[in-house]
């Protein structure tokens, strides 16, 4: 019965809730011992379910479960964050809160039940796959213009281009579209009108070029990678229909051939 309990899905799943539940009013302020109290007992209640699962699976397949590894591993690592409660002087390590932090991901757990989970994620790994060459073309890109960007606006930009790595932020956040306008305006600083308006012009066309335009064909490419197994499952399906039709076609004709030739010998 004791094992049942912490092999239920549904009552897990309640416990995790109930526990980030707990993190998140800790997070909110709401320090209290019935907080603490049952914080620790949801984390002990996860480490009881670790071990109960390694005696009913067996240490290989418990960890062979992609599921597992990752309730199995917050786990593990979430445990030191208990050490709060027991040595308050150690709260202010912000490394402590982060670990206790960590059991939130215990809600990727649901995912598990969603419908067509292993369809959606095959989908994506095929997207991935088919899209790679495009997407480290335009990582490169991201690169080259960072670099060049770099040595030109370093000097009068350095809070975004001081060094290649600064400008390689600073380009992805612009073919995103974040900071499309106070990019340039750092750069322009106080430059003759003429440079100004070419600088602009500049980043414009970085704009429309990477961010919009490229952005968009990333999207599109992945997207229709991710569609075009659907539409291989749905061609095999009309294939293996217009068989069947076939088939009753032909079983149909012979038959009629059949009755006709029975008509005359009858005649």
């Amino acid at each position: 019965m004791k094992k049942n309990f912490f092999l239920n899905e549904k009552t897990m799943l309640c416990i995790v809730l109930l526990n980030v539940a707990v993190i998140f009013l800790q997070g909110c302020g709401m320090e209290n011992p019935i907080m603490s109290l049952l914080d620790i007992s949801c984390t002990l209640i996860f480490v009881v379910e670790m071990i109960v699962k390694h005696k009913v699976y067996g240490i290989k397949k418990y960890w062979h479960d992609g599921w597992n590894v990752l309730d199995g591993v917050v786990t593990i690592v979430s445990l030191p964050a208990l050490l709060i409660y027991f040595m308050p002087a150690l709260g202010g390590i912000k490394i402590l809160v982060a670990f206790r932090a960590l059991r939130v991901f215990k809600l990727f757990r649901t995912a598990r039940h969603f419908p067509h989970l292993a369809e959606i994620w095959n989908g994506f790994k095929l997207a991935l796959r088919q899209s790679a060459a495009f997407l480290l073309a335009y990582f490169v890109i991201i690169v080259v213009i960072a670099m060049f960007n770099s040595a030109l606006f370093g000097h009068s930009a350095p809070e975004y281009f001081a060094t290649p790595l600064d400008a390689l932020y600073s380009v992805f956040q612009l073919f995103t579209i974040e900071g499309w306008y106070e990019i340039p305006n750092a750069v322009v600083g106080h430059m003759q009108p003429v440079w100004v308006h070419v600088i602009r012009t500049y980043f414009c066309l970085l704009l429309i070029g990477g961010g919009i335009i490229g952005m968009s064909l990333i999207n599109s490419i992945f997207v229709d990678a991710m569609a075009a197994d659907n539409n291989d499952d749905v061609m095999e399906k009309l294939k293996s229909i217009e068989k069947q039709l076939s088939d009753s076609q032909n079983s149909f004709s012979e038959q009629i051939a059949e009755l006709r030739k029975l008509l005359d010998k009858e005649q």
